[in-house]
């Protein structure tokens, strides 16, 4: 912090907006909202550490209050000034009333923190406005065209064995470009960066004695600051010059930056928690109240954000236009978004003003927009959420693609629609395949490897006795429970892999992945790693080596997807003749090349798509979830093999200007396994 002689300062009235600290060329304007609070006071601090500040300055109610806006501006305090609030208020929690004079509190309109809450010494930081970047040019990948890698910030580099100069930081995902385009991905999605709270969960690992942490950091504070915590840049401030040098180099490569964002709930949780922000400031108009003053937890985190208040839902919208305005991000998955849904009294409502809002925002008008279509209190919009500019996260596909392939009966007929862009949930003209994301992994589960290598969750690690974590995750270990140097297991284990990553690269949506799967991460069959911030969690880059053959598929069959335009269609596939006899775009058959009996409780299945759709060139793609080889009659050809998943190197996924001619038929498939066939003009075309 710059040295401040507190005496010649000089205190003017402020004019209520923007909220937060405005830097101008004699001073600072600090502008903060309280409608119940009584008595506000700034506290001005010489160190990150200090607990109590060296100066405070008072708002005189008359001089510095337009409506419920407290406002001052300050000559002789510039960028890097540490500041906090004190606000007194009534104390009178039945009413909804928590405030507590004793207490510093920061911003919620602060571009940066400093300090730690668990020490009491976290504190916002006065940062000049940031200015334009007319050199960086967004990518505006077409929503169809998207493949989504969700990742940790932190979690990507601070293994030793990823060999980075900044391990952990927004500087060392930069040095991870190169790999992520050499994989073909064309965005990041990045688990939240917004700063958090408290990180300490009060509880060890049993196993080892580690204190647990919030690794995950689905508890915000800060809803328009980049943490600190992933920042090599340790200087007040530096976080913010760092993210922004992180996403002008991953746009300079050409890949876009998703934030998954928390507006459901903050890290103050329920009664028990820290007061570090909303509630000090005015804790009735920020949470969702019961009639006794209590906190309606439709989140599971204890608390729930009142986002459907006017004054919230502008906290939201100034947050997101900040962050795609100033920032430069691209998109958003918001975390829990059926809670944007919810009004004052916690209800679901139809054609909710927060969502409608976000999605007709000028500013926002590209971004991309995920949302994860539940809450904890009972909602599960999926294929519902908004309006044609949303697009959810597809739990279906998850679990009934996991389903088809773990040999469930009885789901042949909803793997076929997942695969063809869930018409059955997106309906058209208001959706389609765009609005899916598919995905089959995320950080919320098993990773792709503990997938194929457990059939029950391993989750004692966090400390609360396996009780955490989901129950049912539809996975097959293969034979062996676990670590194995069985072959044969390892064998179907990587062959199971390859099945999943060729289902979720050739459906029709938007596919995300779960950065590591392409590498055989493994979280040692813990499903609920949110405590992890340990081997558990963090990427081991030396499995790069031991997994080649499955990181090789996955490039493989993300350029296959690229190089054929079905897959990346923006419109569903009709699977009947139209209305001038021109046939289907899309046809089911079972092994015998007959329509499916879709109730038969049978595991085989193939799909036809035709050369109209595809440039030319014809696909027929056949899937085996069986425990039994099968054989598949063939259309009439010639075909050729661009991927079978039951064969080694290179047969798996031959070279499309290689690939190997098959007769007739029929054509064998091993069990589990998935062949991929293509007739027409083969080899003609590039990946892009």
């Amino acid at each position: 912090m710059p040295n401040i002689d507190f005496q010649r300062l000089r205190v003017l009235p402020g004019r209520g907006e923007p909220m937060g600290a405005a830097v101008r060329p004699t001073g600072v304007r600090f502008s903060v909202f309280s409608r119940h609070g009584t008595r506000v006071r700034l506290g001005l601090f010489n160190d990150v550490d200090d607990t109590q500040p060296a100066h405070e300055i008072e708002f005189h109610p008359e001089k510095h209050r337009i409506g419920d806006m407290w406002s001052m501006f300050v000559e002789g305090l510039g960028p890097s000034t540490l500041y906090a609030y004190r606000v007194d208020g009534p104390s009178e929690p039945e009413r909804g009333h928590r405030f507590d004079p004793g207490r510093y509190l920061v911003d919620p309109a602060s571009r940066a923190y400093a300090g730690c809450a668990e020490e009491g010494t976290l504190k916002s930081v006065v940062v000049a406005e940031e200015p334009d970047w007319f050199e960086d040019l967004r990518p505006k990948v077409p929503m169809h065209e998207t493949i989504i890698y969700e990742t940790h910030v932190r979690g990507l580099t601070v293994d030793g064995s990823a060999a980075v100069e900044h391990p952990g930081a927004y500087a060392g995902l930069i040095e991870k470009i190169p790999y992520l385009k050499d994989l073909g991905v064309t965005s990041v999605e990045l688990l939240p960066i917004q700063e958090l709270g408290q990180t300490r969960l009060g509880h060890d690992n049993p196993i080892t004695g580690e204190k647990l942490a919030n690794y995950w950091a689905y508890n915000p504070i800060g809803f328009f600051a980049p943490t600190a915590r992933y920042a090599a840049d340790k200087a007040p401030g530096g976080q913010l010059l760092e993210f922004r040098r992180m996403v002008a180099a991953l746009h300079k490569a050409g890949l876009e930056v998703i934030l998954d964002v928390v507006f459901n709930h903050t890290a103050e949780y329920d009664e028990t928690g820290p007061t570090l922000c909303f509630r000090g400031l005015d804790n009735s108009i920020y949470y969702l109240l019961d009639e006794h003053g209590g906190y309606l937890d439709l989140t599971g985190c204890g608390n729930t954000l009142n986002c459907n208040h006017p004054l919230v839902r502008d906290l939201i919208l100034d947050c997101l236009r900040y962050w795609v305005a100033v920032m430069h991000v691209d998109g958003f998955r918001f975390d829990l978004a059926s809670i944007l849904g919810r009004d004052r009294a916690g209800r679901l409502v139809e054609n909710a003003p927060l969502i409608e809002r976000i999605a007709e925002d000028p500013i926002l008008r590209n971004a991309k927009l995920i949302a994860e279509a539940w809450d904890a209190a009972g909602a599960y919009q999926v294929g519902a959420f908004g309006d044609g500019r949303w697009a959810d996260w597809n739990g279906r596909y998850r679990d009934e693609v996991r389903r088809f392939w773990h040999g469930d009966a009885g789901v042949k007929w909803f793997f076929a629609a997942r695969m063809a862009g869930s018409p059955d949930v997106y309906r058209f003209p208001d959706h389609t395949p765009q609005h899916t994301i598919n995905f089959l992994t995320a950080h919320d589960g098993f990773t792709l490897r503990d997938l194929v290598s457990y059939e029950t969750k391993r989750n004692e690690a966090n400390g609360e006795d396996n009780r955490d974590g989901a129950d049912t995750n539809y996975s097959w270990n293969c034979g062996v429970e676990g670590e194995t140097e069985d072959p044969a297991v390892l064998a179907m284990r990587l062959q199971m892999q390859k099945n999943f990553l060729a289902t979720l690269f050739l459906s029709l949506g938007v596919p995300m992945m779960l950065g590591g799967d392409e590498l055989g991460r493994t979280q040692q069959g813990n499903n609920n790693a949110y405590c992890q911030d340990n081997a558990i969690s963090w990427y081991d880059w030396t499995l790069l080596d031991k997994y080649k053959e499955l990181h090789r598929f996955c490039k493989h069959v993300i350029r296959l997807r690229k190089s054929h335009p079905v897959f990346v269609r923006p419109a569903f596939l009709r699977d009947a003749p139209d209305e001038s006899g021109a046939p289907p775009e899309l046809t089911w058959r079972d092994a015998s090349g007959a329509s499916p009996n879709w109730d038969d409780g049978g595991l085989a299945l193939a799909c036809w798509i035709s050369g109209t759709v595809n440039a030319g060139v014809e696909l027929y793609m056949m899937f085996n979830a069986s425990m039994n080889a099968a054989d598949f009659a063939l259309p009439p050809g010639p075909w050729r093999v661009l991927l079978d998943t039951a064969q080694p190197p290179p047969g798996d996924c031959p070279d499309e200007h290689a690939a190997a001619s098959v007769g007739e038929g029929p054509v064998h498939l091993a069990a589990k396994s998935m062949v991929v066939l293509a007739g027409g003009d083969v080899g003609s075309r590039n990946a892009r």
